[in-house]
């Protein structure tokens, strides 16, 4: 058995017995005063950390709500036919630019000449007949006047004695016949009149399908579609043709509810096409009514597209300009977090102590990036924010432009 390891654990068992159970006595017997309140003292007291701070004044920076979209057509329209009838016109190819009032398709008439011309006949003659008519009421009505003076003398005889009562009531039925003849005489006019109305609308309605065998352009545009071909049988609502509408075309873009606000309409906005071309126009519409399964809210913007060279649904990247707002910029570096993994930034506050803040990005650019939800004027600690917490006192350094 081997002396000396037996002999070192029992020196170092007593040696920790000794600073462990008889510091204080140890302590005495060396001559030192642990001091009870120096040592409280000590462990209340922080030492401040030398930081960096950069003195921030806040700025109208031009805001902007980015949105992905595409482009849309101003008007598309599937012209079609209102009559049945043979297309009797050569087709217009796909691709083709008719003016507004341009033919597209022309359609065979058929009898429908024939039928406005018998119109027209049977208007002629039921306004021949007015005049006939007329003047059977005016014969009538005379011999109205007529039957009630028979009816005036032969009562005024009877009354003195000079006529029976017998031509009194002759006199009087003369009268009654008088009075159906202007019935029927009158009856005669408003049958004329009416046959003048039935043919007058009988005219209208076929001057109508004569007016509907020639489908027209309701604006101007390019056919998507060629026209119905030669010889087609039309029936009523089969297309003619499909055209659309490009200039102006328009922007079409779904903002999300929580910027909805920031987009109001007549406000500018730009886009950037697939392609890369750029093109400025002006936002029209914003809907009121939110996607029920998106949450977002439709906006349209009207650009200008005189050369046609800008398709429908092409894909674009659209910025609408919103009110400026105050922000700061700061170096992406100065960026923290804090314990609840919000995003923000360290401060200088007063009484030189530690603060964070909770901070917004407004945007990223090659300067740094523009922060909101600060103060107007705030120092902000750039270097050293990671070795500090709320609360602790800092020695700040305020860095200058040229330090920057």
């Amino acid at each position: 058995m081997r002396f000396m390891p037996l002999f070192t654990a029992v020196i170092v068992s007593l040696s920790l017995y000794a600073l462990v159970f008889e510091r204080e006595a140890l302590m005495a017997f060396a001559q030192v005063d642990p001091g009870p309140a120096d040592v409280g003292q000590a462990e209340d007291t922080i030492v401040p950390v030398s930081v960096m701070a950069r003195t921030s004044v806040a700025e109208t920076v031009d805001s902007a709500v980015i949105l992905r979209g595409r482009t849309e057509a101003a008007r598309q329209v599937t012209v079609a036919s209102e009559t049945s009838g043979l297309v009797i016109s050569e087709p217009i190819r796909k691709g083709a630019f008719v003016e507004e009032g341009d033919l597209m398709c022309r359609l065979n008439a058929g009898t429908r000449e024939s039928q406005l011309a018998e119109a027209q006949a049977r208007l002629s003659e039921a306004v021949g007949r007015v005049p006939e008519a007329q003047a059977v009421v005016a014969e009538a009505n005379a011999r109205v006047r007529e039957a009630e003076i028979n009816v005036n003398v032969a009562r005024r005889l009877s009354e003195d004695g000079f006529a029976s009562e017998t031509r009194l009531i002759s006199a009087e039925a003369a009268l009654e016949a008088a009075n159906a003849g202007v019935q029927r005489a009158s009856s005669q006019v408003a049958s004329a009149q009416a046959g003048i109305e039935g043919a007058q609308a009988s005219i209208a309605v076929w001057d109508r399908e004569l007016e509907l065998l020639e489908i027209r352009a309701p604006f101007s545009g390019l056919l998507e579609s060629d026209t119905a071909e030669l010889g087609t049988l039309m029936q009523p609502g089969a297309p003619c043709a499909t055209i659309i509408q490009l200039d102006p075309i328009k922007l079409v873009g779904f903002v999300p509810e929580a910027t909805v606000d920031q987009v109001t309409v007549g406000a500018m906005a730009g886009a950037r096409l697939t392609n890369g071309e750029e093109v400025v126009g002006q936002v029209t519409f914003l809907s009121r009514s939110a996607d029920e399964l998106t949450r977002t809210f439709r906006v349209e913007i009207r650009v200008p597209n005189e050369d046609l060279h800008i398709g429908d649904g092409q894909t674009a990247e659209i910025l609408v300009s919103s009110d400026g707002r105050r922000a700061h910029l700061m170096p992406a570096s100065a960026l923290t977090l804090d314990n609840d993994g919000n995003i923000g930034v360290r401060v200088v506050g007063e009484g030189d102590i530690a603060r964070f803040l909770p901070v917004g990005i407004l945007r990223d650019t090659i300067d740094g990036i523009w922060v909101t939800g600060l103060p107007e004027t705030v120092d902000v600690i750039v270097v050293g924010q990671e070795y500090v917490t709320d609360g602790v006192p800092v020695i700040p350094t305020l860095q200058t432009e040229a330090d920057g």
